[in-house]
Formats: structure tokens, sequence, C-alpha cells
């Protein structure tokens, strides 16, 4: 029987890296989250899988290979996703602000554990202006935990997701494997949101139904963004501009983890969409369950790594770099 690789997940939230991990054949042997909804979605998905539900601050890497049963240098794989609203476009993109400095935490387990390999995921705001000498001092930090590390930019889009998501994927292999890290190359074209809803349960989540939105949204076109409509209808357009309608013929926009009226809107009904929808364009399974009530789910969805963009990560590392 081949041994399967092993994963320890950090920052894991609802488990869309963990099926990743787990449809490319790795044995996840803990995963550190410390959101409650995100950890209750978590544990209904994977129930055999350990959970740190904590601060991961205040979680040793003693404790760490403790619960995992390891000792250092055993881990075949450290996975994290610090937040990474501090680096997001769509925020204001403070070089101090705190919610960067997570990925401290990330590091201090990585030297620690010292893994075989790293993969750490994040934002594209990341390297993008001023924040690119954040990225820079986080490369050089890695690499001083004795790891040859490369960065690119993904579009999950080109990995079985029907969904337009950039992320940096930084990808780190231990000095002594003698590895120099590559990422996996665009395996699919682009999935139409009209082949993702294939069979989709067409339900109405009956959520953002204002007046106003409403109005906005029963003239929305196709492909169009929400502040352009709003300009177009009433002349406003500092209003609904993290809101779009998707194209029939075309792949889904980035869904976000913020509430509200930054929402993915239906093709062709005056509503936004569904959780089933919502986990469709995310490439998650129909069986995959979500708890919390639906703007939570929505919230989950936003904020976790697609399952197939992880996947194809996960198989071309396990090709690569794993004896």
């Amino acid at each position: 029987m081949v041994k399967k690789p092993t994963v320890i997940s950090t920052f894991a939230g609802c488990g869309g890296s963990s099926l990743g991990y787990k449809l490319a054949g790795f044995h996840e042997l803990l995963a550190i989250e410390w959101d409650d909804n995100a950890v209750e979605t978590f544990r209904l998905n994977f129930p055999g899988i350990p959970v740190y539900h904590g601060d991961i601050i205040k979680l040793t890497g003693t404790e760490c290979m403790r619960l995992a049963g390891i000792k250092a240098g055993e881990l075949d794989v450290l996975d994290g996703s610090p937040p990474c609203q501090g680096f997001s476009m769509a925020g204001k993109r403070k070089f101090d602000d705190p919610r960067n400095s997570l990925f401290k935490e990330f590091v201090r387990l990585l030297k620690e554990l010292q893994p075989q390999v790293f993969i750490m995921e994040n934002v594209t705001g990341m390297v993008k202006g001023c924040m690119k000498q954040a990225y820079l001092v986080i490369i050089k930090t890695l690499r001083d935990c004795g790891y040859q590390v490369k960065g690119e930019i993904l579009n999950a889009m080109y990995f079985n997701v029907p969904q337009s998501r950039e992320r940096v994927i930084i990808i780190g292999v231990r000095n002594d494997l003698g590895i120099e890290p590559s990422h996996p190359k665009p395996q699919t074209k682009p999935i139409t949101v009209r082949e993702a809803f294939k069979g989709c349960e067409n339900s109405n989540p009956n959520y953002l139904k204002s007046g106003e939105v409403m109005h906005i949204i029963k003239n929305m076109h196709q492909g169009e963004v929400g502040s352009d409509a709003s300009k177009r209808l009433t002349g406003n357009k500092n209003k609904w501009f993290n809101m779009r309608r998707l194209d029939w013929n075309k792949t889904g926009f980035t869904i976000t983890k913020a509430e509200g009226s930054s929402a993915l809107v239906h093709p062709e009904l005056d509503r936004v969409l569904n959780i089933s929808e919502y986990k469709r364009i995310a490439s998650y399974p129909d069986e995959f369950m979500f708890s919390g009530k639906y703007a939570e789910q929505k919230s989950r969805i936003g904020n976790s790594v697609p399952p197939n963009l992880m996947r194809a990560i996960a198989e071309h590392i396990r090709k690569k770099f794993l004896p």
C-alpha cells in the first residue's frame, strides 16, 4: 500500500484547501482554525481530521507536532492562507496592517516543524504597488527558514474552477532536498457559468431584496458591474461596485468574503446566487455542507481556496517534490 503524503493546514477555514489535498491523495494530520462557524463547517465535512480550534498565536510547535503525531522534519507539507485583508486590493492596503503580521505565525511553525514543502496562499494585492515591499520581506523571511522559495500568480479558472480568481501561490522546498520550486501549468479552459450551473438547484435565497438594490439588479446586463448599472440608471457610480451579474457564456467572477451588496447576481433571474450556485462557482461538490445563515455560508466560500485549484497544486507537489 502506497503511503499517503501528509499535510497540516493552518488558517484552514471551512476546508477548501483540505478538500483539495484530500482529492490529491494526501492525509491531513491537523487543521488549525479559530473561527467558530468555519470550524463547525470543517467538522461537518472532515469528521476524521483533528482540529485545533483556537488562536494560532497560542499554538506552540511542540503542541502542534504532538497533536499531529509527528516529529520535526517528518511532515511533508505545511499549508497556510494567512488572513490577507491588509493586502487586499479591496481594502486600504496599509503596510503595517496588524492582519499582515499573521504570516509570522506561519513562519514560526515552519521553523519548528521543518516540513519538506510549504504552500502559502494570498491575494494579488500583496505584490502590487507599495505592498510589493511587504511581499519581498515575506519571501526573504521564508528563505531564511531554510527553503528555496518561489511565488507565482495563478488564476483558478485554468484549474477546473468556474471562477476568475487570481491568487499568489508561494511554494517552498526545503534546501536539503535540492529541488527548485515550480508551479502547475494551466490545465483547463475556463468553464462557463452555463456549464457550471447545469442541473444546479434553482432556489431563491431571499437575500438583498430592498427597493434600491432590486432596481439595480433588475436592470443589470449580463457581465455588468453594479456601479456601472447604477451610473447608467441613477447617475451615481459610487455604489454597488462589488456586485456583478454573471454572464452565461463566461466564467464566474471572483467570490468575495464581504456581505451585503458584495454579491454575484444570477445571469438571468433577478436575484443573487444561492449557496448551491456559489458552491458550483467555487468548485465545491454539491454534497459539501456549510453551516450557519446564508451570509455566513457565502462568507466561508468567498474566503476559501477553491478546492480544485488546491488539488492541482497538491498533485503538482506530490509529483515533483515528494519522494
